[in-house]
């Protein structure tokens, strides 16, 4: 039997709002259940992207979000509190991970080793299925 080995992609949503949390996602696909059209959100239509969440959630091994709030925002900066959230989206997955892929040049910490991706979204199926 093989082994899998377990990789999150993560990005934020929300990142700058003017109001509300800022909002991330981290997400373990399944190699063996490849899912067609995962791309960066901001390109795909909102009909294309109400498509994919079920498929992402169904065919996924895990998926989990993070938040920050507003206060935490005011608190830290947004760049800090993005990093927060990341760190509770890989919290809240049911499995320890042994590398996180994210979006973007700043890194959570974590317990696991983080590859940062400018653009990840465009590049990596794991980091486009969490934005």
């Amino acid at each position: 039997m093989q082994s899998v080995v377990l990789i999150a992609g993560i990005d934020e949503v929300g990142r700058g709002p003017l109001a509300g949390p800022v909002v991330t996602a981290a997400v373990i696909l399944d190699p063996n259940k490849p899912i067609t059209g995962l791309t960066d959100s901001k390109k795909l239509s909102e009909k294309r992207r109400e498509q994919l969440v079920p498929l992402i959630e169904e065919y996924a091994y895990a998926w989990a979000l993070g938040r920050a709030e507003v206060e935490e925002i005011d608190q830290l900066n947004i760049l800090q509190a993005s990093l927060l959230a990341m760190q509770r989206a890989v919290a809240a997955l049911p499995f320890e991970l042994e590398h996180a892929l994210v979006d973007g040049n700043h890194a959570p910490q974590l317990t696991c080793p983080v590859t940062t991706i400018i653009k990840g979204d465009l590049s990596e199926p794991a980091i486009a299925a969490a934005s």
